[in-house]
């Protein structure tokens, strides 16, 4: 009996790695999808493709889909729905969105005007970007906190710093 329980949970065990081994690259692939719609001007099939799964958590497609309501692709032109996207990438660690949000608050797009915050997306957004994009989103920052004086820049670092460190204790837990 020991024999016939042990082989079954070592099976239920295998079966659920191999049903998450096989989903993960799934979901990957059908953002894929979304994106491609969306480089070739698909929008409508960008959004139908993306919002579910922005929906269920993923930063890559939440990204995606605040830049669609920023600028109107495939949805509504809306600043307020945008920046609801870009912050749930962002709060993720996804630099896309950190530097789109970041821009957001730069503009006082969708959010109050705020430079502070502002510099600290951005700053984020540069630390985490892949090195095809960290120039220009370094260039970016350097611009916002030219607009800051000495306690703002502070305030915008150490805003920065302490998400980095509430990010890494989140994600050790």
């Amino acid at each position: 009996m020991r024999t016939l329980a042990g082989t079954a949970a070592k099976f239920v065990a295998a079966a659920f790695l191999l049903l998450l081994a096989i989903s993960e690259p799934a979901r990957a692939g059908v953002v894929s999808e979304g994106v491609l719609a969306f480089r070739r001007g698909d929008f409508i099939t960008a959004v139908r493709i993306l919002g579910p799964l922005a929906e269920r958590g993923n930063a890559e497609a939440q990204a995606l889909l605040g830049f669609m309501y920023e600028y109107g692709r495939g949805v509504p032109q809306n600043a307020v729905v945008a920046v609801h996207w870009y912050t749930c990438a962002a709060e993720q660690g996804n630099p896309a969105g950190q530097y789109h949000l970041g821009l957001m608050y730069d503009k006082g797009h969708g959010v109050p005007r705020s430079a502070v915050l502002a510099y600290k997306w951005l700053n984020l957004a540069a630390s985490h970007a892949p090195p095809n994009d960290r120039n220009d989103y370094l260039r970016i920052r350097d611009a916002v906190a030219s607009k800051l004086n000495d306690a703002q820049l502070a305030e915008g670092q150490w805003l920065a710093y302490t998400w980095e460190l509430q990010s890494r204790r989140g994600q050790s837990q």
